[in-house]
Order: structure tokens, then sequence, then C-alpha cells
């Protein structure tokens, strides 16, 4: 596996990292209903569409969660994992470590130009994302997309997860929505998960990652969080940055998966 290109540091255990992961796995289902049913919706189009012996990039990949999940479910696929958070880096690193060379995970930051530059003029089959684009402005988003686009293959899919929140247009949907995540996630958390705050400070009791606090600190200084832009950007953003179809191919709510087809 391909270690981002940062300082010299121990690695974690592969044994913490499949924890950790785990845990994220939890903690995400508090803020993603029915998450596992995007993820399989997702995989139906690979399934369907792609080859067997894919190659996916997955985009501010987190801990890991959909390259480990693609790595199981495809056994003839590999992955390009990429991040620009040094703690989730640390643990995708150790989470897909089994998988060998069929997953490789990169330092990479997904609002500078050239970040595509890591997969050295290769091509994928397909773009993959899950509740994390949502942290770009829109101009950096069409810069993603138009990037991925360049990437991929006539005929290579991109499939983004993520909320993509009602606006005033629809204001019944939108408050439905409110109040079903604040009943998904009372649950969730009663049941047990840890919150998004509660998951980083579980992982800095590792030394491995303690130490990449600060760095993290820094790295994301200058980014606050941004507005959420609705399903008809993304769409929009798709067809500019020159998808020749798009559309969506699964909801819940205000939750979807994006399908752009090159």
């Amino acid at each position: 596996m391909t270690a981002p290109g940062g300082t010299e540091t121990a690695a974690l255990d592969q044994s913490s990292a499949r924890r950790l992961l785990k845990l994220w796995n939890e903690q995400q289902s508090a803020y993603v209903a029915h998450r596992d049913h995007r993820f399989e919706a997702m995989f139906d189009v690979l399934r369907l569409h792609s080859p067997d012996d894919l190659t996916i990039l997955d985009l501010a990949c987190g801990p890991g969660a959909i390259t480990d999940r693609v790595l199981t479910a495809f056994p003839q696929a590999t992955a390009i994992a990429v991040d620009y958070d040094p703690i989730l880096l640390r643990v995708a690193r150790g989470a897909l470590d089994g998988y060998g060379p069929r997953a490789e995970v990169h330092d990479v930051d997904l609002v500078t130009d050239g970040w595509e530059n890591v997969l050295a003029g290769r091509t994928v089959d397909a773009v993959l994302s899950s509740t994390a684009l949502h942290w770009l402005s829109p101009a950096q988003l069409l810069h993603v997309y138009t990037a991925a686009a360049r990437l991929l293959p006539a005929g290579g899919v991109l499939l983004n997860a993520d909320h993509l929140r009602y606006d005033g247009s629809t204001p019944t949907l939108r408050e439905i929505a409110r109040r079903h995540d604040a009943r998904v996630q009372r649950e969730t958390f009663d049941s047990g998960a840890l919150d998004y705050s509660a998951w980083y400070a579980e992982a800095l009791r590792h030394p491995e990652l303690a130490g990449l606090a600060e760095e993290r600190e820094e790295r994301f200084a200058d980014r606050p969080p941004q507005a959420l832009a609705p399903l008809e950007f993304h769409l929009a953003a798709l067809r500019a940055a020159g998808f020749a179809e798009v559309g969506t191919v699964w909801q819940y709510l205000d939750d979807y998966v994006v399908f752009a087809r090159r």
C-alpha cells in the first residue's frame, strides 16, 4: 500500500485501525439513515455497468469505508483512496493494509490544482465518494467534478452519495428531513455509537494518531463549513464538467446517490 508523502511517523496497527473503521461506520450510521442501502445502490451500478476487475478512485476516503466495501464485494477490484485529513489517512492505511497492492492510500488535497496527478496518468473505471464532498465550495466542487471527468474513460461513472438538503421551496420536506435526522441520531447515539467529535477523541487515544492532531487543525484552519449545494447544482455541475448523462440512482428524503456517466 502506498503511504501518504508526509513525515515519518509510526504506522497504526491493522487491528486498531479496523476497530476505528468499525466505530466510524457506526458513527456515520447516525448521520446517514440507511447508509448501507445507498452503498448497495452504488455497487449495483458497478456490478451492472463496470468490469469485474474495475479500478475505483475513492474521493475523500476518510478511514476507508468505501474502499473496504468495494474490495470485499469485488474480489478483482483495485482502489486508489485519497484524503487530506492526516488522522483519517493513517487509519485508512492500517485498515486497508490487508488488501495489499489492491489498495493505495494517498495524501491529496482536492482543492489544489493538479490533485489528479496522483494517478500518474492512469484512468479509473469509477469515481466514488460518500458524505464528503459537501466540504467543498460550489466552485471547488465543479473543479473536482471536472478533474474526475478527465480521469474517466468513455462510459466510466461517478457516484457521489451525500445529503443534498431541501431548500426553502419545500419547507415541509425540509422539516420532515430535519426531524428524521434528529430521531435517527438520538436512537443511534443512545444505542452506544460515538458522535463525530467523540470518534476523533477515541482515535487520538492512540499515540500513533495523537501527534497528528495539530497538523490536522492547521490543514483545515482556513476551511470553514460550506453551505450545502442542492441536487440541481450537482447535476448542473456534472454536465458542465463534461459528463454525458447525469441523474440519481437512490434517494431517501434529502439523502441521494448522484450518478454521472462520462
